[in-house]
């Protein structure tokens, strides 16, 4: 007899969490079913409804569907769980004792490719070679480290779980999956009596070629993962901060001494266009830590900032940038589902000539409303960096450096030059005032943002937004 009512698989995508389903539904007495609680489907792509349970009934109430896993007297129920799903449901189950957790993981550098590869070709998911689809993916070394700095705090947040509340789990890597023996053993931590059926077992491997077959800049990305190391990637345990500090993103001057440490959602390319009439040549970026401290122990005299934004005018610049407009900066897959599943009265295409002052204000008082929400971790909806507490993303700053200033985006004009040594009088570029927030921003607006943002008020201060 099972000690737990029900397990959960614990990866991300590409990571052999498809096949490790499909070994698992072979076995008698144990049912996977895919991806629950995924934002835009429930187990399938495309799914409206599982177990009985639809999408809107899990958005409102995730307990109702993951006790329906949890009930299952036929066989032992269990579902994927990626740092992308709910919120609620992973600080949910790894509290719980009776959830038997499988940590399953994959070099992180072999996942980023398959992930870009499965992008290129549509294809997530492989049954026979005869049709499977082919692309080289094309190695971004700042991509890369996003990809690897969500994926580590993913998994060392797990670690930390289980390390405070003394509970163990199933750690698989994505090799182990084709070792019979090792998938039996863990069909033997779940207390089930049985074995894999490989017979059922259809999915295949989609890209079994060498790396160097399958990035087209190959030779680009041995020379900018020189020198990392890894061998740490794997260990669950740690006592690391969780949350990254986005430090690929910093810039960094070397002929002015300046380091800009931008908060997303903020004004950082007029920042860094600033940064680059000022020094006569760009700032650098994509940078390590150490690289960063280097830099800092050999410039005498550096000064390092940042720039905190007005919550309602920072909102409506994501909400425009983000959800409303349909460009390639664009989050088509949350527009979809906030239009969707959280009612945002915005059209299906991007607003046309008709679009008015009343449908901005509509439109974006719907946002604010669901950031409050989101914000407050009642939403299946990732916390964005760019819509995250200002607060917040200074907090995972300081977990590495502190910046020494902390500037406002109303008063760059007046606060940038002051940071040169002889201020050769480079003026900053301010922004010519959103109308389309002037027009539409009123009482509502400034209390919305103030609910969603209530930290942000507090912490630095803002006043009401000044139109």
């Amino acid at each position: 007899m099972s000690a737990f009512d029900y397990f959960v698989i614990l990866g991300g995508m590409r990571t052999g969490s498809n096949l490790l389903e499909e070994e698992l539904n072979s076995v008698p007495g144990l049912a996977c079913h895919g991806e629950l609680f995924n934002p835009a489907f429930v187990g399938r792509p495309k799914q409206e409804a599982a177990l009985g349970v639809s999408l809107a009934e899990r958005e409102r109430d995730p307990e109702r569907l993951l006790s329906r896993v949890a009930g299952d007297a036929a066989a032992l129920g269990g579902f994927r769980l990626f740092q992308e799903h709910d919120e609620r449901v992973l600080t949910r189950c790894l509290a719980d004792r009776r959830a038997a957790k499988i940590v399953l993981t994959r070099h992180p550098v072999e996942s980023y490719v398959s992930l870009k590869i499965a992008r290129a070709t549509g294809q997530w998911w492989l049954g026979d070679v005869s049709r499977a689809k082919t692309a080289k993916a094309r190695f971004e070394a700042v991509e890369f480290e996003a990809f690897l700095d969500a994926r580590r705090a993913f998994y060392l947040r797990i670690g930390r779980a289980l390390q405070t509340s003394g509970q163990t789990a199933f750690h698989l890597d994505y090799a182990d999956l084709r070792l019979p023996e090792v998938v039996a053993g863990l069909v033997r931590f779940l207390g089930v009596d049985g074995g894999v059926d490989a017979s059922r077992i259809r999915a295949k491997v989609q890209n079994p070629a060498p790396l160097p077959e399958k990035v087209e800049n190959f030779a680009e990305m041995e020379a900018a993962l020189a020198g990392w190391d890894y061998f740490d990637l794997g260990r669950i345990p740690s006592f690391e901060p969780v949350r990254g500090p986005g430090v690929p993103g910093f810039a960094v001057s070397d002929e002015t001494g300046i380091l800009f440490m931008p908060l997303r959602g903020g004004p950082s390319e007029a920042v860094l266009a600033w940064l680059e009439k000022a020094a006569g040549a760009p700032p650098r970026s994509g940078l390590k830590q150490r690289d960063i401290r280097r830099w800092k122990r050999q410039k005498t005299g550096h000064r390092s900032f940042t720039v905190v934004t007005h919550p309602v005018a920072r909102a409506h610049a994501v909400f425009r940038r983000r959800i409303l407009e349909t460009t390639d900066e664009g989050y088509p897959e949350i527009r979809a589902i906030l239009r969707e599943r959280y009612g945002l009265p915005i059209p299906e295409a991007a607003p046309g000539p008709k679009w008015s002052a009343k449908d901005e204000h509509a439109a974006f008082l719907a946002f604010l409303r669901f950031l409050k929400g989101n914000l407050g971790g009642q939403t299946s909806i990732r916390i964005d960096p760019d819509w995250a507490s200002q607060a917040g993303l200074l907090q995972a700053l300081a977990e590495v450096m502190v910046p020494d200033r902390v500037l406002r985006a109303e008063t760059l004009a007046d606060d940038l030059p002051a940071l040169l040594p002889d201020d050769p009088g480079v003026p900053f570029d301010r922004a010519e005032p959103d109308q389309r927030l002037a027009d539409s921003y009123g009482v509502e607006i400034e209390a919305a943002a103030r609910a969603a943002y209530s930290r942000d008020y507090m912490m630095f201060g803002f006043a009401a937004f000044r139109a």
